[in-house]
């Protein structure tokens, strides 16, 4: 039933062995393969074994799955923009992705635009608080912590701490903020994101609430994800126990704290720039415009952006050819084409070699769209995103209120 709360492990020896908190989002995923729930399973895996390279796999032999096995903070993979090109040569084909809250919401968003169908899929959500770019990760680990980074076998996020445990035994810490305050730790849409449950999802997967035991814990988010965990439990492919009440207050305090500092990252930005006039925001952003060098790579990392022929390519006389930095309206008619359905993935920064911070721009936008929609976009595949709605009277605007970016 929705909303029921359990904590899991794999009865699998060797996923136990292999896996970090149970195994459970491994054997789910042996098990959804080995019984043709689905045709394939999107993952992710260490390329040769390097946790500092993870690379996004369409699997469908059910003893490659093992490969998935593991926590990856280094790993920030486009799943939806991947998942949405695979899907547009084999729209029939039946899919389990694993997935954090940023992207179960991309492919929300992807499905009320028609873009994917969510019936074939089956997502399984990873509570998520960040995560940090491989070469950050290296730098920093290596920089604060004095360590090889090869040295280091497993690493976690939590209780505001980034640990770090090495070949050696031994393990290591340091203050998450303190880190991110010298510009290493998280991506930056990560320290903003207040969303690390995917309850979007189909079933929520994580290590909150898990104290005495090896185990995942696990919130059936929707009717399919129910039965779907039924099926798994009577093939012994997972055990499961009622989750204790506290194991359950656990988990809401945690994801109560992480949402506490996201908020308090946003309202930095938002204070940083409410402290400028209207001309110093306007400089503040066409300085940073000028640095385009229209690689389109934003664009087509973006996993919204699904047009065949983009208004903003050269051909159609929008922007010159050859001309760079194009004019300001280019990064402002992208803005305003996913204004209203931006999920912070943080995929088009990650992008961008010029580093423009679209991220602060779209974050900003979304802050003054929300409470005039009441929209937050990739929760509710259900609810139509807000400008499919707009009648024709809307259209005859008479008062207009800036946004102010």
């Amino acid at each position: 039933m929705k909303g029921n709360v359990y904590l899991a492990w794999s009865s699998n020896e060797k996923i136990l062995e292999k896996a970090e908190y149970g195994g459970v989002v491994t054997s789910l995923l042996k098990f959804a393969l080995e019984n043709k729930e689905v045709d394939a399973v999107l993952a992710v895996k260490k390329r040769n074994g390097d946790r500092y390279d993870g690379i996004l796999s369409l699997i469908t032999d059910p003893n490659e799955v093992l490969e998935c096995a593991g926590t990856l903070h280094f790993s920030s993979v486009n799943i939806a923009r991947n998942l949405k090109e695979y899907l547009d040569g084999a729209k029939d084909t039946k899919i389990a992705v694993t997935c954090k809250p940023c992207d179960a919401r991309a492919i929300i968003e992807l499905s009320k635009r028609g873009q994917i169908n969510i019936e074939n899929l089956f997502l399984i959500g990873l509570n998520c608080t960040g995560t940090i770019l491989p070469q950050v990760a290296k730098k920093m680990i290596k920089e604060e912590f004095l360590i090889d980074p090869y040295e280091v076998i497993k690493e976690d996020i939590d209780n505001g701490k980034f640990i770090i445990f090495l070949k050696n035994g031994d393990k290591k810490e340091k203050s998450l903020d303190e880190l991110e305050r010298k510009g290493y730790g998280r991506r930056e849409n990560c320290r903003r994101c207040e969303v690390n449950i995917p309850r979007m999802a189909d079933i929520a997967c994580g290590k909150w609430g898990v104290k005495q035991k090896k185990a995942t814990f696990i919130e059936i988010c929707s009717e399919r994800g129910d039965q779907f965990i039924k099926r798994a439990i009577d093939a012994k492919a997972i055990i499961i126990e009622k989750a204790s009440e506290e194991s359950v207050k656990d988990r809401e305090r945690k994801d109560k704290e992480a949402t506490q500092l996201a908020h308090n990252w946003g309202e930095e930005v938002l204070n940083e720039m409410n402290q400028m006039s209207y001309e110093q925001r306007l400089s503040y952003w066409f300085k940073n415009f000028d640095r385009c060098i229209k690689c389109f790579g934003c664009k087509d990392a973006c996993p919204i952006c699904y047009c065949k022929e983009c208004y903003l390519e050269s051909w159609r006389g929008f922007v010159k050819a050859g001309e760079v930095p194009p004019d300001k309206m280019f990064p402002l008619v992208r803005l305003s084409h996913v204004a209203d359905s931006c999920v912070n993935c943080g995929q088009c920064q990650d992008s961008c070699p010029m580093e423009i911070p679209f991220l602060k721009l779209y974050y900003m936008l979304q802050q003054e769209l929300i409470p005039i929609f009441g929209y937050r976009p990739g929760f509710d595949v259900n609810e139509p995103p807000p400008l499919t709605l707009i009648t024709e009277e809307e259209f005859k605007i008479q008062d207009v209120n800036f946004i102010k970016i």
